[in-house]
């Protein structure tokens, strides 16, 4: 028996339909009120949990920087830069999808840093990212 196999174009993944939506918001829904409670009980613990997040999406950056650099993303290698990306990472007017693909990994990298942190720090130490000199 011979499967069929669609490829996802970009219009799908903008598109969901009403059950994938539905879906989708449930899951938030649960995630947020589970994390929540979660953090409530071991703020260490849930920072930990996002830096791995983090992680992983550095590690999924990087593999598009890699697919991209290949030229196994057609649409993204003939796509503008939107204009609230090129302001929001202070992008050059010529910057190209690739170096949006680097400020993102660059800004994941930096929130997997900064909850790791969070999460070793203990109870009477001082946040580092809110340090200021002294006159």
């Amino acid at each position: 028996m011979r499967q069929c196999v669609r490829r996802l174009s970009l219009q799908d993944i903008k598109k969901p339909g009403l059950l994938l939506r539905t879906f989708v918001m449930g899951a938030q829904g649960v995630f947020w009120n589970v994390f929540f409670l979660a953090y409530l009980t071991s703020p260490r613990l849930c920072h930990r949990f996002v830096g791995y997040i983090e992680e992983e999406a550095v590690k999924t950056y990087t593999a598009a920087i890699e697919a991209y650099d290949q030229g196994k993303l057609p649409e993204l290698q003939s796509m503008a830069v939107p204009s609230i990306a090129r302001t929001y990472w202070r992008l050059a007017p010529d910057a190209t999808m690739r170096d949006v693909l680097l400020a993102v990994r660059a800004d994941e990298a930096n929130h997997r840093d900064v909850n790791h942190t969070f999460s070793s720090l203990h109870d009477d130490d001082i946040n580092p990212y809110v340090l200021k000199k002294k006159d």
